[in-house]
Formats: structure tokens, C-alpha cells, sequence
């Protein structure tokens, strides 16, 4: 069984022969220096700029990765928060009862890092990366690589890839990445298990972080699922569940409530879907408060604020209620599968209602077509370029790359990955910028 007492710990990847790193005495914990350093990235600020959903920008504010990310470390604080307050009166009177009070911080901060590994054009990006390789020009490379290098290309994974932008030494950076805690790296990796165990392209790190990751969940004491010699597969951190929760919550409750603003969905449907969370009387209590309310975008963001609360209340429940099987690595599902059937039966509609109206709408199909052909394009070009790069074309194309991406690496596929960490850190209007470029669409001369 894992133990808390272990898996909060403040020691620093990259840090760990430093003496005193992760120790420090003061009001703001390691922890908390986490949250912070995330703030001020840069990968961190160019999710202002990516996809969630909806296409970016327009008149209609409506979320971006980063409004989403900073939303998701709020509802995951909360979660964890109470979390924290039940777990301290459960073990009262034990050693390390003070572990508790970090969990909020570990969790607000794995909220934030969650999607910094996404690339632009929201999710349809994730798939222009894995598909490129598996169905388009990058099938050519298949022989050239080992198999754990190929299974890492065509299950080209999102949360994968926020492990590597954590953790990676990149040109001219210390060792370590960002040199976050332990506990903070493992609360990011959803799904903790290699390229070849991938389950609809989920997987947890690249062959290039495995070491990283191992080194982090061997120190924690996360339970190691897999036998020696098979491919690696670990139990997930307990504050995985909760980040995911909080992820799960956010962009189901959001995305329609970003749908009702662009007028996909109408009003009486998203009162209709999230009133079916509550029981007749509180139902009957909501209808109330809404009638002194006369703006419909008012009564929806009432209605999200009672549904998103009453989530993280119920996911918090379902966490204490499971935790035994968390810590033994025997937990089913995640902590939505696990909350009462109405609240169950409400998300489930939700999540009907998003595939009837949202994913499935025209916008969010145009943004997905295009983010396809604009990515598709970048790899192809700019893959060919690490792989001939005595050529005129790729000298071109290779001196745009910013200095931290080793595209001179001795190893083809540390080339390919460079290629992957320049084009999935673009933001949509750089990487729409760099495809006009390239296609001599947007060229201005001046005399």
C-alpha cells in the first residue's frame, strides 16, 4: 500500500544533490514555489493563445487553454482542500499528519501543468501528431526507429508531453527542467504507463522520460504494477484523481457553457441539462433564484456554479470514500464513476449533450480541419529538414528554430522530437503564421 508520508515529498528533480533544495524554511513551501514558477512560464502564457474548444479569437470571449487551465487548479484546490481537512481528522494523532496541508498546493499546481504538452488547434491537434506517423508521409520513418520510439510517435499523447516540457533538459536549461517537486510531477501523469500499453492513444511519458518518471515514482513509493522484463505500468499518484476530476468538471460544465454564449446550445437546454444534477427541491430552490436574474448568460453561469461545486463536493466524497483502494492501486475508473447516479446521470447527459451539439458543430469541425492540415503540413516540412539538413531548403528552415530544440542531435529520433516540441509549443497564430510563411502566402517586400 503507498503512504502518504511518502508520496508528499518536496525533493526537486534535478535538485536532488543539492543540499537543502526542497527544504527550505519561510511562509511559501515548495510546493507553492510550484504553482508560482508555472505562472511565469512561458509555456505556461502561450496557452492564452491555444485552442480548448471553440475557435480563438472572436467577438464572443470564450476559453482558451489557459482561462481553462487556470479554472481547473481552482476547482482541483477546492477538491483537494477538502480532501485535506477529512484525511487530517481521519489520522489525528499519527506521525506526518502535516503532509495534509500541502495537498492543495501539489494539486492547484498539477492543475496548471496539466496541458502545457498540448499543441495548438485543441485536441484534433493530438491526432494530426500521432496520425502523421502512423497514416501520412512520417510512415517512411517506421524502419529507422525502435519500437518504443515508434509506439511513443503514433500514440503522440498530450499529457505525455507535459511530463517532457517539465521535466526535459532542453539546450541551454538546467538540469531537471523545470526542477519541480516529485509530488507535483507525479500528480500530472493520468496515465502512468508506456506508448506500447497506450489505451485510445492514452499513455503516461516518452521513452525519454522514463528514467525521469521512475526515478520520481520509485522515491514516492507508487506501487510498480508491471513484472520486471514487461513494459512499465505503475499505479497512479492519489492527486492524479483529482486533477483529473477537476479536468473532467471544468471542460464538460464549460464547453456548454461557452456553447450557449456562441448560441449552438439554447438557454431552456443547458437549464434543462444542469438542473438534472439536483434532486425536485433543490431544483425547485434554483428556479427561484433564477427568476430575479433576467440575463440568460446570468442564469447559466448561476447554473455552472451550482454544478461545478456540487462535482467537487461529490468527487472529494468519492475520493475518502475510496481511498483504500486508491493507495492500493486497485481504484476502477476515475472519481466520476464514483459519485451518487443522479449526479452520475446529469454528467452523462452533459456529455451527450457536448457530442450532439458541440464537438460535432461546424466551427469546432472547421478549427479541427484546419489545425489538421496546418500541423501536417509544419511536420512534414520541418521532419524533412532535421533529416536532410545539408539541403539549401532545410539550412532555411532549420535556422527558425529557437536554440533550445536540439535538431542536431547524433540520434534521428531525438531530431523527430525536436520537430514535436517546436511545433506542439506553437500557439494557433504562430503556427497559422509559419504554415502562410511556407506556402508564400503572407510574404510582404518593401521596397
Amino acid at each position: 500500500m503507498m503512504e502518504w508520508s511518502k508520496l508528499i515529498n518536496d525533493k526537486r528533480l534535478g535538485l536532488e544533490d543539492v543540499a537543502g533544495s526542497g527544504r527550505r524554511d519561510g511562509i511559501r513551501t515548495d510546493f507553492r514555489r510550484d504553482y508560482d514558477r508555472l505562472v511565469f512560464s512561458s509555456p505556461f502564457r502561450r496557452l492564452q493563445n491555444k485552442t480548448q474548444v471553440f475557435p480563438l479569437p472572436g467577438s464572443i470571449f470564450v476559453h482558451n487553454r489557459l482561462t481553462h487551465s487556470l479554472e481547473v487548479s481552482c476547482v482541483g484546490r477546492s477538491m483537494a482542500d477538502m480532501v485535506a481537512v477529512a484525511l487530517r481528522r481521519k489520522y489525528a494523532g499519527t506521525d506526518r499528519t502535516d503532509v495534509f496541508d500541502h495537498i492543495g498546493d501539489i494539486v492547484a499546481a498539477a492543475c496548471l501543468a496539466h496541458d502545457l504538452g498540448n499543441p495548438p488547434f485543441g485536441h484534433s491537434g493530438e491526432k494530426a501528431f500521432s496520425t502523421f506517423f502512423s497514416e501520412g508521409d512520417g510512415a517512411v520513418l517506421r524502419p529507422m526507429l525502435t519500437a518504443e520510439q515508434w509506439a511513443d510517435l503514433t500514440h503522440f499523447e498530450g499529457n505525455a508531453n507535459a511530463l517532457r516540457v517539465l521535466t526535459h533538459r532542453f539546450n541551454g536549461r538546467r538540469k531537471g527542467g523545470f526542477a519541480m517537486t516529485y509530488s507535483m510531477i507525479a500528480s500530472i501523469v493520468k496515465y502512468p504507463f508506456e506508448a506500447s500499453l497506450a489505451t485510445r492513444n492514452k499513455f503516461g511519458f516518452f521513452t525519454s522520460e522514463r528514467e525521469d518518471y521512475i526515478k520520481v515514482a520509485d522515491e514516492l513509493g507508487i506501487i510498480r504494477l508491471s513484472e520486471p522484463g514487461r513494459p512499465l505500468r505503475y499505479a497512479r499518484h492519489p492527486l492524479v484523481y483529482i486533477v483529473e476530476a477537476a479536468d473532467d468538471i471544468c471542460y464538460e460544465v464549460m464547453d456548454i457553457e461557452d456553447a450557449h454564449k456562441l448560441k449552438i446550445i439554447s438557454t431552456t437546454e443547458v437549464i434543462d441539462v444542469m438542473l438534472s444534477y439536483f434532486d425536485a427541491d433543490r431544483q425547485a430552490r434554483m428556479r427561484r433564484a433564477m427568476d430575479h436574474v433576467a440575463d440568460p448568460n446570468e442564469k447559466v453561469g448561476y447554473m455552472r456554479s451550482c454544478v461545478v461545486g456540487l462535482l467537487a463536493e461529490r468527487c472529494a466524497e468519492a475520493f475518502l470514500a475510496n481511498e483504500q483502494a486508491i493507495l492500493d492501486g486497485t481504484m476502477q475508473g476515475t472519481l466520476l464513476d464514483h459519485i451518487p447516479e443522479t449526479e452520475r446521470a446529469g454528467y452523462a447527459r452533459c456529455n451527450q449533450l457536448s457530442w450532439d451539439k458541440i464537438y460535432r458543430s461546424g466551427d469546432v469541425v472547421d478549427i479541427e480541419l484546419a489545425g489538421n492540415r496546418i500541423i501536417t503540413f509544419l511536420l512534414e516540412k520541418l521532419i524533412h529538414a532535421v533529416r536532410f539538413p545539408e539541403l539549401n531548403y532545410s539550412r532555411l528552415l532549420l535556422a527558425k528554430f529557437p536554440d533550445q530544440y536540439d535538431v542536431h542531435s547524433p540520434e534521428l529520433f531525438g531530431r523527430i522530437q525536436a520537430v514535436l516540441d517546436h511545433v506542439s509549443a506553437m500557439t494557433d497564430v504562430y503556427a497559422l503564421d509559419l504554415y502562410r510563411k511556407l506556402n508564400g502566402i503572407q510574404l510582404r517586400i518593401e521596397n
